[in-house]
């Protein structure tokens, strides 16, 4: 009836997550609702056109609830609480529509935001107030490659010190103010010198990774000279402004990679223009140094049409250019013939009677590399001075491939179970199976690349078959890897075996222990500086995730600590809905975390039902008592209904 009445009335909308608004019955002089509204609105003009006004600008938006101005204007008034504001918009409703008008409103929860749509935390340089900031130390940088890259000690330290000192520097002279930057500004733009396969590229990508700055990728034999058939060596920072999503101001402090730089060595006896050479040096020269970079190309007809439309506006050509000062360069290659340069020099140093020449290996060599080397082999002493810093990467050996497969963090094994993991089926290595890959792998001579390609071998008929199957576990033994068909076969014949059901078992609480004794407060900066309690319960859950959805042990900790920090909010969304003060108890905190262990999804339905409950018995206790503050413990998230009535009891019996 009542919404046959108010069908065709403006709806009134309300703030501050208002659900429903209920009207019931005529008012108490037997009108009809929408009579009285029209009245209502006669006396409500009438008002606004006296000289007693009273301000709506400060009210409802919505409802138009006056609020009358207070003596100082300039006071800023607290705004009312949810319940207090259910009551004042309750009151104006039933003043103005008659009846009898009820305000309900439902719990407002936090917002819930998943930890991988939160900034990266590793992400530690950003522009705050126009300037950058950074506050990564070398010796930070150098332990967070230590712990994905196997080795290249040496690198390592060189590409920390360097960048670090690089964005540092950059991070100083802009507190100073630009005018402060020295004329010919040396950057440290760095050579990365080593066989295919030691993990130079994957270097560079953390670095990128752990500082958050924008980061591109290029292959030097894809470039030619300005002016030929080929890509422009500008493309490259113009790719950088894409990186950072248009933003010019980002791009400027980022890091250009460019692989395969000894491919455009000048040759020795070449006749005519070297354009795919010596050419793509000298376009080279002026983006290594600074350079400004026009962002529109004549090649690219969607920045020409913007610029068309910006001159047909404003009739001033649109000029978006980037400065190459501050972008780093760091280039690489495998400089095959080199160490045979370094030897002739070296050897040559030592003719004569007592000379020393010993028999090296070519990564010997390497190490003695000076700019005068690169030059002999077919760089413009123009290039090479831009490139001031040198860093030699060593070759892998047999241990260190297996060493890679053994890092918890090793994309390599991380990404063959994640392509399990995509059809159901969990995936475990043993350790003789991992000896016998790194074996396989030193054999093809291609570095670590070379583990993609025995572990694909080994796997492929196992990523073939089990999907098809009700198999949801593989253990790859050295078996495995010795005879893959013959272990499928005899895997199909036989696969709920309970010799292979306990093995994978055992393997697997042994993996998880494994993860727990690993674990520590210091491990987790965040758990610390937070001062969380990192107990057993908790310790069990994170290695349980780290298992189960294939995530590293930062990752894994990270989304427990968030869902710890959401059952925390609660307390503060229950005070601005009851202005009583509730804290979980760790231990009950706890008992939520352990009954979403399968699905996280329903934390909020747990504590939302736990709010529910506990508002209404809450409530109560603190009009008898005048208690406002609780605490929550673990029996309350066991049997919320059993604790409320506990509590009631006891404030009735303490009252007779």
């Amino acid at each position: 009836m009542v919404t046959e009445n108010m069908e065709n009335k403006k709806s009134i909308k309300l703030r501050r997550n208002m659900a429903c608004v209920k009207f019931t019955g005529m008012d108490k002089k037997g009108e009809h609702p929408r009579e009285a509204d029209s009245r209502n609105q006669e006396r409500e003009k009438g008002r606004r056109q006296g000289t007693e006004r009273q301000d709506v600008s400060r009210g409802c938006p919505g409802c138009r609830i006056p609020v009358e101005r207070s003596e100082d204007d300039s006071e800023k008034h607290s705004f009312p609480s949810q319940k207090n504001l259910e009551k004042e918009i309750s009151d104006y409703l039933t003043k103005k529509y008659g009846g009898k008008v009820k305000v309900i409103s439902q719990m407002v929860f936090p917002k819930q935001v998943r930890p991988e749509d939160s900034e990266f935390p590793g992400n530690k340089s950003a522009k705050k107030g126009g300037c950058l900031c950074f506050d990564i130390m070398p010796e930070e940088l150098e332990a967070y490659l230590h712990e994905y890259v196997v080795k290249q000690d040496a690198a390592k330290a060189v590409l920390a010190t360097k960048i670090c000192t690089h964005f540092k520097k950059i991070a100083y002279l802009e507190k100073k103010g630009k005018h402060r930057l020295p004329v010919g500004n040396i950057k440290n733009n760095i050579i990365l010198i080593g066989p295919t396969g030691v993990g130079k590229t994957y270097l560079i990508k953390l670095i990128a990774s752990k500082l958050g700055v924008p980061f591109v990728k290029g292959d030097a034999t894809k470039f030619s000279e300005t002016g030929y058939v080929g890509g422009d060596v500008e493309d490259l920072v113009r790719d950088l402004v894409k990186e950072a999503d248009g933003d010019i101001e980002k791009a400027q402090y980022g890091i250009i990679y460019i692989d395969e730089i000894d491919k455009i060595a000048s040759t020795q006896d070449l006749r005519g223009p070297d354009v795919s050479r010596a050419g793509v040096q000298r376009a080279l020269l002026k983006p290594l140094e600074e350079t400004d970079v026009d962002l529109k190309t004549p090649h690219d007809p969607i920045s020409q049409l913007e610029a068309i439309e910006h001159f047909r506006k404003t009739g001033k050509r649109m000029q978006k250019t980037i400065n190459t000062r501050n972008i780093l360069f760091i280039v690489s290659g495998a400089f095959s013939g080199l160490a045979e340069i370094i030897r002739k020099r070296l050897s040559s140093q030592g003719i004569g009677f007592g000379a020393d020449v010993e028999v090296k290996e070519d990564k010997e060599w390497l190490r003695h590399v000076k700019p005068q080397d690169l030059v002999e082999f077919g760089f413009e002493n123009e290039f090479i001075g831009r490139l001031p810093v040198i860093a030699v990467l060593e070759e892998l050996t047999e241990d260190d491939l297996f060493q890679i497969l053994k890092n918890p963090k090793s994309p390599v094994i991380v990404s063959k179970k994640q392509d399990f993991r995509a059809y159901g089926i969990d995936l475990k290595f043993e350790e003789d199976a991992l000896r016998l890959l790194a074996s396989q792998a030193f054999q093809e001579k291609t570095g670590a690349r070379a583990l993609v390609s025995v572990i694909e071998r080994a796997l492929m008929p196992f990523e073939k078959k089990l999907p098809s199957s009700d198999i949801d576990y593989l253990v790859v033994t050295r078996q495995i890897i010795e005879d893959p068909e013959g272990e499928l076969r005899k895997l199909l014949e036989e696969p709920d075996m309970p010799r292979r059901k306990n093995h994978y078992e055992a393997f697997l609480s042994q993996e998880k222990q494994q993860i727990i004794a690993g674990l520590s407060l210091e491990a987790l900066p965040d758990w610390q500086e937070q001062g969380t309690e990192l107990n057993d319960l908790r310790k069990e859950l994170i290695a349980h995730l780290c298992l189960k959805d294939d995530l590293s042990l930062e990752e894994a900790a990270a989304n427990v600590l968030f869902w710890i920090q959401q059952i925390k909010s609660y307390e503060a969304s229950f005070y601005n809905r009851c202005e009583i003060e509730i804290s979980f108890d760790d231990s009950a905190i706890d008992r939520i975390l352990d009954a979403c262990r399968l699905d996280p999804s329903t934390l909020y339905v747990h504590c939302e039902r736990l709010s529910s409950i506990l508002e209404y018995g809450l409530t109560l206790i603190r009009e008898k008592t005048g208690q406002e503050h609780f605490n929550v413990p673990s029996e309350a998230v066991d049997n919320p209904e059993l604790f409320i009535n506990r509590l009631i009891r006891i404030c009735y019996e303490s009252e007779k």
